[in-house]
C-alpha cells in the first residue's frame, strides 16, 4: 500500500492526461477539467485499475482502446450520460469517487502509476474449481492428521495391552476409511 497520493500530484496528473491522450468523448475531457479544478473533489478521486464493489465510478476512454467512452455508476444505477454523472460529481463533491482511465499504455505509464491506488474493494476472488481443490485440500489434510493420530494412540494401546480401548481405536479407523471411499 503505496502512502497517500497529494491532491497537487493528482491535478497534475490529470493535466498531463489531458495533454497527451484524446478521449473518445468531449464530456469526459469536461469532467476530468471540472474535477481537476475542485481540489474539494480532487481529494476523494481515487484512480484504480479496476471499479470492481467501489459505490461510486467513472470509467472513461481515450482514442486506441477498446472500452467504453463513458460509462459513471452509483450503486446498481449505471449510466453513460455525462450530464448525469456531472451533475452527481458536483452535488456529492465530498464522496469518494474511483476513476478507471483506459488509454494506450496506462499499465506501464509511470505517470499514471504514481496516482493509481489499490481499489480497497476487490478481495481476493476464487473460481469455484479452485474452491473446490482448495476444499479437498483441506479435508484431505485432516483426515490424514486425523488417521496418523489414531494410528499412534492405536501403538500406545497396544504398548500398554488395553485391548478395549485398541478395538474400540480399530472400529473409528475402519470407519474412518470406509467414510472416506
Amino acid at each position: 500500500m503505496k502512502a497517500s497520493i497529494s491532491i497537487d500530484e493528482k491535478k497534475d496528473f490529470i493535466r498531463w492526461f489531458l495533454n497527451k491522450h484524446q478521449m473518445k468523448t468531449r464530456e469526459a475531457m469536461w469532467v476530468l477539467n471540472y474535477i481537476a479544478g475542485h481540489d474539494q473533489i480532487v481529494k476523494y478521486v481515487h484512480f484504480v485499475d479496476n471499479l470492481e464493489g467501489c459505490a461510486r465510478g467513472l470509467s472513461l476512454s481515450a482514442h486506441g482502446v477498446e472500452s467504453e467512452p463513458f460509462l459513471f455508476f452509483k450503486g446498481n444505477i449505471m449510466t453513460t450520460d455525462p450530464e448525469k454523472a456531472f451533475h452527481d460529481i458536483r452535488l456529492n463533491w465530498d464522496e469518494e469517487l474511483y476513476v478507471e482511465l483506459h488509454f494506450e499504455e496506462a499499465m506501464t505509464s509511470p505517470e499514471y502509476a504514481l496516482v493509481r491506488e489499490d481499489n480497497p474493494f476487490t478481495a481476493l476472488k476464487l473460481a469455484d474449481e479452485e474452491k473446490e481443490m482448495a476444499d479437498a485440500l483441506i479435508y484431505q489434510s485432516v483426515h490424514q492428521f486425523s488417521r496418523e493420530k489414531l494410528l499412534q494412540q492405536i501403538d500406545e494401546a497396544l504398548d500398554t495391552r488395553d485391548e478395549a480401548t485398541f478395538h474400540k481405536l480399530v472400529r473409528i479407523l475402519q470407519q474412518m476409511d470406509t467414510e472416506k471411499e
